[in-house]
């Protein structure tokens, strides 16, 4: 692929100090620990054990082809829980957290930029991410363009669209518009055209198809996009590669019975990756995703939340 990267930490939001409108939980939640995640409620009765758990993988262009890629690790979190479990194509970050809000959404897969907002208005709590053998985890924010856009480096898309996918997205939209914005003195609307595609898939689509000049996007999914033929790496073009952020968050609704949750979280860390259609997907990703890892969301998300509070993001809850 013809590149020409810039890979440089995101210093302009590591040194924000966070508010704590930016950790506040919604007033329906508890966080007695400290962790800031929804406490499971302690009264039996405020706690749910539905019949069929609903799962949700993050908005992606194609929901079948990964209710596909789902349903082997799904089975077995059927053997795992003694719960049927059924997949839930969403279409969008907002639709996705507005069904475990509304508790039609049990375990999920929120992309990097909605675990904040998932954890504080939806009870969302994260347990696990995607990781290499070795531990490796991560993806790179990417401005990518195509060959012959005149575009060279990031100054150079003054006066053209830029294409976003989401307002909720952290590679999408919050750390390149954070980027532009503080490094590059960059505004929308006065300094470039921003668009919104909805996902990272159409981004990326618009920008090899030619419909969009540059867009900010996730190395990850660019790169299982070009392992699958979607695209052509020579049809792409990186002009800037940011430091690696926390890929999707998986974990579960906060008011499931804990003894369900500890299940679905047994049913993650003892499922067998080799030959299964996760491994064949995700193994396509940079450092290769080819298991589930344990993590802290005070820990592994703060970089996001630093984001948001540069960003002056707040986390409302309608």
């Amino acid at each position: 692929m013809n590149t020409s990267i810039k890979v440089t930490a995101l210093s302009f939001a590591l040194s924000v100090a966070l508010s704590a409108s930016v950790m506040a939980l919604d007033s329906r939640f508890k966080d007695a620990d400290g962790d800031l995640l929804a406490d499971i409620p302690t009264n039996p009765a405020e706690q749910i054990d539905p019949p069929v758990l609903i799962f949700a993988y993050t908005p992606v262009e194609d929901p079948a082809v990964y209710a596909k890629v789902w349903d082997g690790f799904l089975r077995h979190m059927e053997k795992v829980t003694g719960k049927k479990v059924q997949f839930f194509p969403v279409q969008s970050n907002a639709a996705q957290i507005e069904a475990m809000r509304a508790g039609r959404l049990h375990v999920a897969a929120f992309n990097t930029g909605s675990n904040p907002i998932a954890v504080n208005c939806a009870g969302f709590r994260p347990f696990a991410m995607m990781a290499s053998k070795k531990d490796e985890f991560g993806y790179k924010m990417e401005f990518i363009t195509h060959p012959g856009s005149g575009i060279e480096k990031i100054e150079d898309i003054k006066g053209k669209k830029m294409a976003f996918t989401a307002e909720t997205s952290n590679s999408g939209f919050k750390a390149p518009s954070a980027l532009m914005r503080d490094q590059f003195k960059m505004e929308a609307k006065r300094d470039f055209e921003p668009v919104f595609s909805g996902k990272h898939d159409n981004s990326i689509l618009g920008v090899a198809n030619k419909d969009y000049p540059a867009a900010a996007i996730a190395s990850s999914v660019k790169d299982r996009m070009i392992a699958r033929g979607v695209v052509k790496a020579d049809q792409l073009k990186v002009i800037y590669a940011s430091q690696s952020f926390p890929t999707s968050g998986y974990g579960t609704v906060y008011n499931l019975k804990p003894e369900l949750q500890e299940k679905i979280k047994q049913a993650f860390f003892s499922f067998n990756w080799e030959g299964s259609d996760l491994l064949k997907e995700f193994e396509k990703s940079e450092p290769p995703q080819e298991k589930f890892m344990p993590i802290s969301y005070k820990d592994k998300w703060q970089v996001v939340r630093q984001i948001d509070q540069a960003m002056d993001i707040k986390y409302t809850c309608k």
